[in-house]
């Protein structure tokens, strides 16, 4: 069973009524509703709980952490950020989303700004597959085809992606490295872009297909945090002593 927590700051939707119409429970809640299965169990998280609903003991009792954030990056305290980057290296996996490119677990692992270009304009977006043999993008065709999401644009401020699994073309012109994998410490880091709060991208059979394949993708095989002991060489028979 793959322990999923899904985390939503969940502003938007107790805001916007635009935004509570396609997500009355909000996205956590869409989000979740989608992913369970007979191999993934699924807790939410939000902003406004006791410690942001994020403490060291949930972190080491969950396989998968998906991200949502948008307008309240700023308000997650460091020490939890910290917290999500360290259970990272440890081993656990990460599935940013959207947004979540400027959250603060996400540059901490990123170490770049992770700045991008954008506009909201309702372009419609199209996410082709980069890695049809891959995991993440199995069972999606050769485009996933959006009738309208934010624009976001290169130049995008990361780290070269270890593969790039979406290249997203918006109807403006502006292109995207859209999913991007990555291996931090132990750990195994998805992003994907789609997901704009004003749009019902998370309704979309393909985008729940690759956010359900991403989980399954970047659960731990192995959990622990790499130590740095230090260890000195004595003979061939015991070649190494801490």
């Amino acid at each position: 069973m793959i322990r999923v927590l899904v985390w939503n700051e969940y502003q938007h939707e107790l805001s916007d009524e635009r935004v509570r119409a396609i997500y009355p429970n909000g996205i956590h809640k869409a989000i979740a509703d989608f992913l369970g299965d007979e191999d993934i169990s699924v807790s939410t998280a939000t902003l406004e709980e006791p410690n942001c609903g994020i403490t060291a003991e949930r972190l080491a009792e969950t396989d998968v952490l998906i991200w949502w954030g948008h307008m309240a990056h700023h308000r997650v305290p460091d020490e939890v950020a910290y917290l999500v980057r360290d259970a990272v290296l440890s081993g656990m996996g990460a599935v940013f989303l959207h947004s979540a490119h400027h959250s603060k677990p996400f540059r901490y692992l990123m170490g770049t700004s992770c700045n991008l270009t954008w506009r909201e304009t309702n372009d419609s977006e199209l996410l082709w597959v980069i890695e049809p043999s891959h995991p993440i993008t199995a069972g999606i065709d050769r485009v996933i085809r959006l009738e309208a999401e934010e624009t976001y644009g290169e130049p995008f401020v990361i780290p070269t992606p270890d593969k790039l699994l979406f290249i997203g073309h918006f109807s403006g012109g502006e292109v995207l490295r859209a999913g991007c994998l990555y291996e931090r410490g132990n750990g195994k880091i998805f992003y994907f872009q789609p997901g704009h709060e004003t749009f019902p991208t998370y309704h979309h059979p393909d985008v729940q297909r690759v956010i359900r394949n991403a989980v399954r993708f970047v659960a731990p095989t192995y959990r622990q945090m790499t130590p740095c002991p230090h260890v000195r060489f004595i003979t061939d028979e015991e070649p190494y002593v801490r």
